[in-house]
């Protein structure tokens, strides 16, 4: 008689335990099993689990499913909103749900990133936790499903821990807590999902038996090339749509703008000096800065001896004088006269500058010192128009909603071509007819030059 002893599938921190089958059958033949000799178990990734059962089910493989944790049936979620959605966000969810509930769509900041994630939410209708990176996100999605589809959203994480069906995380909660989730949700939503492949946030996807999985970002791409992990934790790129397709209808018309200033003669001389005197010293010891781990071998090196600490003072000194060149201020007076009563934010590379921009122009300062309950009310007076002028450090970057905003000024920031595009991406939310500008401000004859060519690598800039 054949033997038709069934599968047996349990979970267990954030992995499934593969146990039974006929006799003789080897488990690690299925998709991710390996054995465990410390458990004498067979077990495979969270991620792995849809493969197992797809498997077992198209070899019509008698199985029972206790790792699964929730109801496999459709729970009639639907989007409570009089909002037609706009053709590419159908198309994105269409592409999404083609191939297979699996999948990242990249859509510029302020086409409705969000609306098309509830549409999809709505197409798979199973549990789903949506995981963000920021407290802030956390808290604006959690507004917007509770509205959009009228049902108790959960919340895990700045100080909740509260599963719902439909729950809210952030990259480090779900993290932290993946043992004690990793097997409730149908569904896993990952905004802003250039954060995920990081070597910890990327576990909450490894772990996950979640089958249907959906990554919305507006920059895909890394630094350190880890969007070619999205196959294997969320799916493939299935929809993508840029700044430049979208301007005008979607987004608002917009112009970026390279502004170059001069050092004056005692900045250039002091720049000069200092970086040789760097580079000089990173040269003796055979150290490129632009290498891999460059940075940190400098940073190590340098700890060790005096002249090392020089060095690393007078890199910080001629860093200094890029970002707060007074040309750039004398160019940014120009530019708020210009465009007075319009909204305006200002982007730097560090929060010094921010302070001291604050200081002299009298204008509310944004870092990751502020406070949430003070960014709160900055913000809202900025899209009131109470205040017509902020300035931020990378904290306004991304996850931010400020549709008044129509003029963007970058006083300094990095090389990251992700930087820049989001930086661009704050100022295009479509706000009535509002015709939006970005500026860049770049001191002459410095590294700025080089900088400046690396960050404008995308079409939105071209």
């Amino acid at each position: 008689m054949p033997d038709d002893t069934p599968f047996e599938l349990s979970y267990d921190r954030g992995t499934v335990i593969v146990a039974g089958g006929p006799s003789g059958f080897d488990l690690a033949a299925l998709p991710g099993v390996r054995f465990d000799p410390r458990t004498s178990t067979h077990r495979a990734q969270g991620r792995f689990y849809r493969g197992i059962v797809e498997h077992l089910k198209r070899e019509q493989l008698a199985y029972t499913d206790a790792a699964r944790g929730w109801d496999n049936k459709p729970l009639g979620w639907a989007v409570k909103s009089d909002r037609t959605p706009h053709p590419h966000q159908a198309e994105a969810v269409q592409a999404w749900w083609r191939a297979g509930g699996r999948g990242v769509v990249v859509l510029p900041t302020g086409t409705g990133k969000s609306f098309a994630g509830a549409m999809a939410i709505e197409k798979a209708n199973r549990p789903t936790l949506i995981v963000v990176p920021t407290l802030v996100l956390m808290n604006q999605w959690y507004a917007d499903l509770e509205k959009m589809f009228g049902i108790e959203v959960g919340l895990l994480g700045g100080g909740y821990y509260d599963f719902k069906p439909l729950t809210v995380t952030t990259y480090d909660s779900a993290y932290i807590h993946l043992e004690r989730w990793g097997h409730k949700f149908g569904l896993l939503v990952f905004d802003e999902a250039h954060h995920l492949p990081g070597s910890t946030f990327q576990e909450a996807a490894i772990g996950s038996l979640a089958p249907f999985r959906l990554g919305l970002t507006a920059t895909p791409e890394r630094q350190d090339g880890g969007e070619a992990l999205f196959p294997d934790l969320i799916g493939p790129i299935v929809y993508r749509r840029e700044i430049q397709e979208m301007s005008g209808e979607y987004l608002a018309d917009y112009t970026a703008r390279l502004v170059f200033v001069d050092l004056t003669p005692a900045e250039e001389e002091a720049y000069r000096t200092n970086r040789e005197a760097y580079r000089r010293w990173v040269a003796d010891r055979g150290i490129n800065i632009s290498g891999p781990n460059g940075w940190q071998r400098f940073i190590f090196e340098a700890s060790k001896t005096a002249d090392g600490w020089e060095a690393l003072r007078a890199y910080r000194e001629q860093k200094r004088i890029e970002r707060q060149a007074s040309g750039k201020f004398k160019a940014l007076e120009k530019i708020l006269t210009d465009h007075a009563g319009e909204r305006a934010i200002i982007f730097t590379a560090d929060n010094a500058t921010v302070y001291q921009i604050a200081r002299q122009y009298l204008v509310p300062a944004i870092t990751n010192q502020t406070k949430a309950k003070e960014r709160k009310v900055i913000l809202e007076r900025f899209h009131s128009g109470e205040y017509t002028v902020l300035v931020a450090c990378q904290v306004l970057n991304e996850g931010v909603d400020v549709p008044a905003a129509s003029v963007g000024v970058v006083l300094s920031g990095s090389g990251s071509v992700k930087e820049n595009v989001q930086r661009l991406g704050r100022i295009l939310r479509k706000y009535g007819d509002k015709q939006a500008t970005l500026y860049e401000l770049i001191a002459r004859g410095t590294a700025e030059e080089f900088t400046s060519d690396r960050r404008r690598q995308h079409g939105a800039f071209q």
